[in-house]
């Protein structure tokens, strides 16, 4: 059975910064890995995703250049630093993984992605 568990969660205010977890039964480096976020009353979107190798990333345009996917392989973990928080990134942060889907860059959606976390709500205060 496959288990994702996000950490890091937390109250933190406009332009501040949070560092994301999230610790995997899975290998890895075997897995397309995917941030994906959801705010009361919108759809899941995706955020960041790491190649199966750490080598591609992706952002959504929203988190570009403040946020950052990485990957340990070596522990099964990735992460996301979130750096200039914004009011507009409150949400519940989940992790994804998928064996099988093809490395779109950032063209993924939610029902490309297999496996879930619980997610980890995130809270930026203006």
């Amino acid at each position: 059975q496959v288990q994702l568990v996000e950490s890091g969660g937390r109250l933190v205010q406009d332009g501040g910064s949070l560092r994301l977890s999230c610790t995997a039964s899975i290998t890895v480096s075997w897995y397309i890995m995917g941030w994906f976020r959801q705010a009361p009353g919108k759809e899941r979107e995706l955020v960041a995703a790491i190649s199966e190798n750490g080598v591609n990333t992706a952002y959504s345009d929203s988190v570009k250049g403040r946020f950052t996917i990485s990957k340990d392989n070596a522990n099964n973990a990735v992460y996301l630093q979130m750096n200039g928080l914004k009011p507009e990134d409150t949400a519940v942060y989940y992790c994804a993984a998928d064996r099988w889907v093809p490395w779109l860059d950032r063209d993924y959606d939610a029902s490309q992605f297999q496996h879930w976390g619980q997610g980890t709500l995130v809270t930026v205060s203006e």
